[in-house]
């Protein structure tokens, strides 16, 4: 784990974001690939939710949960229909939510939630399917590798540090997103 700076952050923050680049931190963790091979990846996340992230990630490698890839959405000029696109499992963020309503932020404004296995476990908006690639994992009752079911190895994984999954909302299930918050 280490600290980041602006110049670390240069698609994802901008001036106004709720959280100043000095209380975000770069964590590193192991994960297992969809090739059965360990790999290193990073988040950036809050600087208070690095133990419940590491606590929860260690416990997806125990379980041998596969992971596509795992890489600052910075690799992606900031772009989460990038990085959703390239089934990039990331934290922050500075964007606005995706929701009705007026603007607020989204909790990976704050460093306070993270998207995983995108294609695997795509976002409902409306109708539309985000990524487009996800569409074929609309039916969750056909469980395959990397998927975020209930009661299965992700969501239980972060249920044990008492995060909470989007794949529970009823209006747009985003089967991908876990927050400390909810949001």
């Amino acid at each position: 784990m280490s600290p980041v700076t602006r110049a670390d952050l240069r698609w994802s923050y901008r001036p106004g974001c709720p959280v100043a680049p000095a209380q975000l931190r770069l964590v590193r963790l192991r994960y297992w690939g969809f090739d059965g091979a360990s790999h290193a990846g990073t988040l950036v996340v809050n600087e208070s939710v690095t133990a419940p992230v590491i606590a929860a990630f260690r416990r997806l490698y125990g379980e041998r949960f596969p992971i596509r890839r795992m890489r600052p959405i910075d690799a992606y000029h900031g772009s989460d229909d990038r990085s959703m696109a390239a089934d990039n499992t990331s934290a922050f963020n500075c964007r606005y939510a995706v929701a009705s309503g007026p603007k607020q932020w989204s909790a990976h404004a704050y460093g306070e939630a993270i998207d995983v296995n995108p294609v695997e476990n795509p976002y409902l908006e409306g109708g539309k399917v985000r990524p487009a690639a996800g569409k074929p994992y609309l039916d969750r009752s056909r469980v395959r590798p990397g998927m975020a079911v209930l009661g299965g190895a992700l969501v239980r994984a972060f249920a044990s540090v008492g995060w909470l999954w989007g794949g529970r909302w009823t209006g747009s299930p985003d089967y991908q997103h876990f927050s400390s918050t909810g949001g």
